[in-house]
């Protein structure tokens, strides 16, 4: 079973409708509002003390699609029942590079039996900096493994996490070009971290015009105003990451042009150190926009 909420290679215990009103969340003409969802590592803490009140918890945020890091220790199948007791859908899993390494049966595996639409890769093991050579190196990986994925009904995708924008430049490419380019034409997608995005130097709308049709879902998280950008590590103090509305992101303009670009997967992830305080208070500010 795929450890619960395991990041950056360390495991961690843990129908159409006629009118907009009535629209399926995946439709054009839903609200925002209906997209939303949440990454569960967002709320990592209460699950390792309740799973299952946390799930109460998620439930009771209103919103019905999630995406998973991990199972709390049940078996997928298990697990799934429990979120549908609780009308929550495991929309997303996020799956780890070194596991599909080593056994990419077990990965499909799982990842069906959630009934997820997308696995998505949340971090590339790498020592020192993310080079151009190390991007080639995981695009040969994500081309099998795309085309794998897509043969089970299922779009496989990368969570770039900012260090791919910096460091290892090729030609003025950056080495999420390299891996862009190499994985074009093998149900490879991606999954846009505006935090990582942005704090790795680069620009959200550039990057949803330049790579359009791959994006398939977001990551809503803010960084902090007068934090500042253009590192290229993978990481950032947690006090960096802020309540979404509150920081450097013009979210209207932003979401605007990601429904336009057809992404309807919104999942909150919030890695501040007051996530309970904050998720609720992001999710007003959301629900508040007139998209």
């Amino acid at each position: 079973m795929i450890s619960f909420f395991r990041r950056t290679g360390l495991a961690v215990l843990c129908g159409a409708a006629i009118s907009p009103l009535w629209a399926h969340p995946h439709e054009p003409t839903a609200p925002l509002a209906d997209q939303l969802g949440l990454q569960l590592w967002s709320v990592r803490g209460s699950f390792l003390q309740d799973p299952f009140a946390a799930m109460d918890m998620v439930a009771g945020y209103g919103i019905k699609e999630v995406e998973t890091a991990g199972t709390a220790r049940m078996t997928p199948t298990q697990f799934r029942a429990e979120l549908d007791q609780r009308g929550l859908k495991a929309v997303s899993a996020h799956v780890q590079y070194d596991a599909l390494r080593e056994d990419f049966a077990a990965v499909l595996n799982e990842v069906v039996t959630l009934g997820v639409e997308y696995a998505i890769v949340p971090w590339i093991p790498h020592d020192g900096e993310f080079t151009a050579e190390s991007a080639q190196v995981a695009a040969a990986d994500f081309a099998k493994w795309g085309d794998a994925f897509a043969a089970a009904g299922i779009k496989f995708g990368y969570h770039p996490h900012g260090y791919e924008f910096g460091a290892g430049k090729l030609a003025g490419d950056t080495p999420f070009d390299v891996m862009a380019a190499a994985t074009a034409g093998h149900n490879v997608y991606f999954e846009m971290d505006v935090f990582w995005v942005v704090h790795g130097g680069a620009d959200p709308l550039a990057l949803l015009e330049k790579y359009a049709g791959r994006w398939v879902a977001l990551h809503v998280k803010d960084i902090r105003k007068g934090a500042e950008t253009g590192f290229a590590t993978g990481g950032a103090p947690a006090t960096d990451k802020v309540i979404v509305g509150t920081g450097q992101i013009d979210w209207p303009t932003l979401l605007k042009a990601c429904r336009e670009a057809g992404i309807r997967h919104y999942f909150i992830e919030d890695e501040s150190p007051d996530p309970l305080a904050n998720i609720p208070q992001s999710l007003e500010y959301l629900r508040g926009l007139d998209l």
